[in-house]
């Protein structure tokens, strides 16, 4: 009986002692409740304390919070741009809790604050993106974007005084839907092809102009080469002219003689028959040895 006794009493100092402690590890927050209420916070991060701890036992509770960041995701949603183009917008948002007490008193715990949040960030968002075009959404102004929602986010939560920081919102995705790009997409390329069109035709064009204006330049050149021509012949028919006046004025039999050669050798060829008087100037210098004598 006392054996049985002692075993109880035993049993019942653990439970008590199991009971009086609590750890919390470096990656938590611990907020102490007596009777519901918080009275005490440990492991903030203004009074970093992990480890082991002591409370009253069935008088105190502990509730553990996350001390690192907390990713928030939203669900992707249609959203209305400054130029009633509906974009679907997928986001996430990061925080951490820095005032656990808060934290509790306004949320209880992360699903609550994750239903506030989510709220918070769908009107940031909304409000953002109704105030510019969907092209600035989609194209070039996303981080600009970003820093307007973050900075809707941040006011809300410091004037809410939630016990939490925001530490990064981000815009994944921020897209036409797929009907809407369809014909977006269409436009753009029938857009793209007029204007390819219209390149092609003052392309074309412009080709044209500038091969009319090779073939007059060619025509010009050729019609001055031409002349240039003309001119250095004439100007050697008149230099050969004056070189066989000269020859003849020098000796006047030899010139004739070296006259008739040249005829001789362009009209006699092989096998080319000749009919002309036997008395023929022509051959002059084949009846005499003498030549024309």
């Amino acid at each position: 009986m006392i054996r049985t006794l002692g075993i109880i009493v035993l049993v019942a100092a653990l439970f008590v002692g199991l009971q009086s402690v609590y750890t919390v590890r470096e990656t938590e927050q611990a907020l102490v409740l007596r009777l519901g209420e918080p009275v005490d916070a440990v492991n903030e991060r203004a009074d970093p304390d992990p480890g082991l701890h002591f409370k009253l036992p069935f008088v105190m509770d502990v509730l553990m919070f996350d001390k690192r960041n907390i990713e928030l995701n939203m669900d992707a949603a249609e959203i209305q741009a400054s130029d009633q183009v509906r974009l679907i917008v997928d986001a996430f948002l990061r925080y951490r809790i820095s005032d656990p007490l808060r934290f509790y008193q306004t949320f209880r715990d992360e699903r609550g604050a994750r239903v506030r949040l989510q709220q918070i960030m769908d009107d940031s968002l909304r409000g953002a993106i109704a105030s510019i075009p969907s092209g600035d959404v989609i194209s070039g102004q996303r981080a600009a974007l970003m820093d307007r929602v973050q900075d809707a986010v941040e006011a809300q939560v410091v004037n809410g005084n939630f016990g939490i920081e925001v530490i990064d919102v981000r815009i994944l995705r921020a897209d036409l839907p797929q009907q809407i790009a369809d014909n977006v997409f269409q436009r753009m390329r029938s857009e793209r092809e007029q204007e390819a069109a219209r390149i092609r035709a003052e392309g074309e064009q412009r080709a044209t102009e500038i091969r009319a204006d090779a073939d007059r330049q060619a025509a010009i050149i050729r019609a001055e080469a031409r002349a240039e021509a003309e001119r250095i012949r004439g100007t050697g028919d008149a230099q050969r002219n004056a070189i066989y006046a000269d020859a003849y004025n020098r000796d006047a039999e030899f010139f004739g003689f070296y006259r008739s050669m040249q005829a001789y050798e362009q009209a006699i060829v092989e096998g080319t028959p000749i009919v002309i008087p036997p008395d023929s100037e022509f051959f002059d210098y084949f009846r005499s040895e003498a030549g024309n004598e």
